[in-house]
């Protein structure tokens, strides 16, 4: 693990990732992380957008701006031991709805380039299903901190996957059980969030989790994240854990509470759910800042769809420890 100076910190590799995770602080101060893309901006801060179905990153970023990201799952990147990158900083989110691309276009670009099928719902037919996807609130960055870890392939040929069966049962252990390592959101002595991605071992009481020595985590709130995508961010499916985390004799110790599938189990039924919560979400967003619904610029978003210019980037801002 190391801390970088700005010269060093792999900005390609940053931005070759195609999703990474994203951790903010709830109302009651757990640490809520989940998958994301993220675009690089000129003038070196991040780019996070969020759907106003799924508005409580914005919310909580609007209440407390301390955040953190990491990019540990290379898949689709096209990079062989690809190293981990914790950034953490401070966000800001403005109430101000995005009914087309506009200060976010390099984000659009990439995503239609990087996930094809999102190229679908631009389509007349989709219209009017997924409007909703394309109302978005633009969380903005700054990065503080920067720490290089090493690749995930690393971490994972340590251990074999978690079986998800055995002779305890407790929240989380289907979901854990179907991948090789989950990440843990959690909190360091300040109270700002740190992200690790770490190899969960069952016990009778909960899941022993190791963290890097970068990622000096303190007890309280915390939680699992698992996550996946193909190499063209299909399939994808996510699950939440939250719980406590304790220090014990035999190391830190996160004790389930409670199970989050935004997205679902991944079961066809599960679409049909999924679209008519996005939209009852979205309403009860506009209805409680009395406010209609906007109408998306279809046009500016398929324009993006074409090939654009590159755009030359800033390098990445790296300044202060990373548990400021």
């Amino acid at each position: 693990m190391s801390r970088t100076e700005p010269a060093s910190v792999p900005y390609d590799v940053l931005d070759a990732y195609r999703t990474c995770e994203f951790v903010t602080l709830g109302r009651d101060g757990i640490p809520l992380a989940w998958p994301t893309a993220v675009a690089r901006r000129e003038d070196g801060t991040l780019l996070v957008t969020t759907c106003l179905a799924f508005a409580q990153k914005a919310l909580n970023v609007r209440r407390d701006g301390r955040v953190a990201l990491l990019f540990s799952d290379p898949t689709g990147s096209g990079l062989s031991h690809a190293p981990q990158v914790f950034v953490s900083g401070r966000a800001e989110c403005p109430d101000t709805i995005m009914t087309g691309p506009q200060g976010a276009e390099d984000y659009w670009r990439r995503l239609f380039e990087r996930q094809p099928r999102s190229r679908s719902y631009l389509t007349r037919p989709m219209r009017p299903l997924m409007s909703w996807y394309y109302l978005r609130l633009l969380i903005t960055v700054e990065p503080q901190n920067v720490i290089v870890r090493p690749p995930l392939a690393d971490l994972v040929h340590r251990s074999a996957p978690m079986s998800a069966t055995g002779a305890w049962s407790m929240p989380g252990m289907a979901q854990l059980g179907r991948a090789p390592s989950a990440v843990l959101a959690a909190r360091d002595a300040s109270g700002a969030p740190v992200l690790a991605r770490t190899l969960p071992r069952p016990t009778s009481s909960g899941y022993l989790v190791e963290v890097p020595a970068d990622c000096p985590v303190e007890d309280g709130p915390a939680g699992l994240l698992v996550h996946r995508h193909d190499e063209r961010l299909n399939d994808m499916y996510n699950a939440f854990v939250r719980g406590t985390l304790q220090r014990t004799a035999a190391g830190r110790l996160l004790v389930p509470s409670r199970v989050i599938e935004p997205m679902g189990s991944g079961r066809a039924r599960d679409a049909l759910r999924v679209l008519r919560q996005t939209k009852r979400s979205t309403d009860r967003y506009l209805a409680r800042r009395g406010l209609s619904r906007p109408t998306v610029q279809w046009d500016r978003f398929r324009a993006l769809v074409r090939p654009a210019p590159v755009v030359p980037r800033v390098p990445l801002p790296v300044k202060g420890s990373p548990h400021q």
